[in-house]
């Protein structure tokens, strides 16, 4: 059942005082993934009123993980554009592909952006085609 007012529901659980820091922390977290992101002041008023600000970096640095913590910071950056596969041959159950599909096919044929994909490296200029390297 989906959850109508999410903030209603994580208030009592985060002013009571029988829950400890962690578990504060985790319903925060809980909170910022369902939601796609929270504004920055509400993230501060949440950390202040549970005075949990020594620990609010462990919410903070999941935006490293491309989280977007902060709804402003969505991972636009990291968005790959996908491949037509409108003429493909699906399966009635299966019409959904996943991107590390794009992005592997991508690697084989040497066409992944080196901005984007920094460790994927070119080719050698002695590749012959043969296969991937």
């Amino acid at each position: 059942q989906k959850v109508k007012d999410s903030m209603r529901v994580l208030l009592p659980v985060l002013l009571n005082k029988s829950h400890d820091s962690y578990d504060k922390i985790r319903a925060i977290l809980l909170y910022i993934f369902s939601t796609n992101g929270t504004t920055q002041e509400n993230l501060d008023k949440l950390i202040q009123n549970v005075q949990i600000q020594s620990d609010s970096d462990m919410i903070r640095n999941w935006k490293y993980l491309d989280v977007p913590v902060i709804s402003s910071f969505v991972a636009q950056q990291h968005k790959y554009t996908r491949r037509d596969r409108s003429k493909e041959e699906t399966f009635q159950l299966s019409r959904w592909t996943p991107v590390i599909k794009d992005v592997m096919e991508d690697a084989i044929e040497n066409k992944l952006d080196s901005k984007d994909w920094p460790y994927c490296s070119r080719c050698p200029p002695t590749w012959n085609g043969s296969g991937a390297v």
